[in-house]
């Protein structure tokens, strides 16, 4: 079957926590079904007081993947500021022609007037109101994936098109404007590369950085690269080009958390 590989990341992600919380519940249940004596020596089992609620499995793909965003909003009537926020795996990013993760990252926290038809309700003036509305990242990932949105529904052609816009994306990485915590600093290891002029045929080729050295994987086929390479699926500076290797997911670590490289 074809897939899209970021659907297929987040169902391969959310289908192994599946997993690992099916496992999780399961051995709970071999404990608690255990013999009478052998709970007695161990102690109780997640015993909790007072109805209180379940905290949720936190597994290793939650650990490794998942950040926090905010989503801030400021009442520009009373300045009351109502946050909300969401957890995520992935960051899926807006592109333009001739630009950076970077650029990328700025615009996808920048912050929207809401007025006119798109007020926002403040329960403190308990009224429609205009605001102000800002995304940020909360708590980075160890792991920050990065979906550059290349395919795109053109209203006048009436179906999706590939955008083979240049984007250009650094081996390190700083979240700058777009994390609370801006000091934090990531190492690119890994790129997904969507191969073909459209969004309805292709191949998934990738570029994974192991042992310090830059491999690059087509199926079967696995050969080192040199890491100046990696530019060459930044994408295409004009709009016709026979360069149809784009990047499309992009993986950092975090720098600290235990570098694999």
């Amino acid at each position: 079957m074809h897939q899209d590989a970021h659907e297929f990341l987040n169902f391969l992600l959310n289908e192994l926590v599946d997993i690992l919380e099916k496992e999780a519940q399961s051995a709970k249940n071999d404990q608690e079904t255990s013999p009478p004596s052998e709970k007695a020596a161990n102690g109780p089992k997640n015993g909790l007081a007072n109805g209180a609620k379940k905290e949720p499995l936190v597994t290793w793909v939650h650990k490794n993947f998942q950040g926090i965003l905010t989503n801030e909003t400021r009442c520009l009537r009373c300045e009351t500021v109502t946050a909300r926020d969401e957890t995520f795996f992935d960051l899926s990013l807006d592109i333009e022609q001739n630009s950076s993760i970077t650029s990328c990252l700025k615009n996808f926290s920048s912050t929207e007037t809401l007025n006119a038809e798109d007020k926002f309700f403040c329960d403190k003036c308990c009224s429609l109101q205009e605001a102000q509305k800002r995304m940020k990242i909360k708590k980075p990932p160890h792991i920050l994936v990065i979906h550059l949105k290349r395919f795109k529904y053109i209203e006048q052609l009436g179906r999706y098109k590939k955008l083979s816009y240049r984007v250009v994306f650094p081996l390190e990485l700083k979240l700058s404007d777009t994390a609370e915590n801006s000091d934090i600093e990531y190492s690119l290891f890994a790129v997904v590369v969507h191969v073909g002029s459209g969004p309805n045929h292709g191949h998934y080729v990738s570029l994974v950085k192991s042992h310090n050295h830059w491999l690059f994987f087509d199926d079967e086929n696995v050969e080192m690269i040199d890491e100046s390479a990696v530019q060459t699926f930044f994408g295409s500076s004009q709009e016709y080009s026979s360069n149809t290797d784009h990047g499309y997911i992009l993986f950092y670590e975090s720098i600290g958390s235990g570098n694999r490289n």
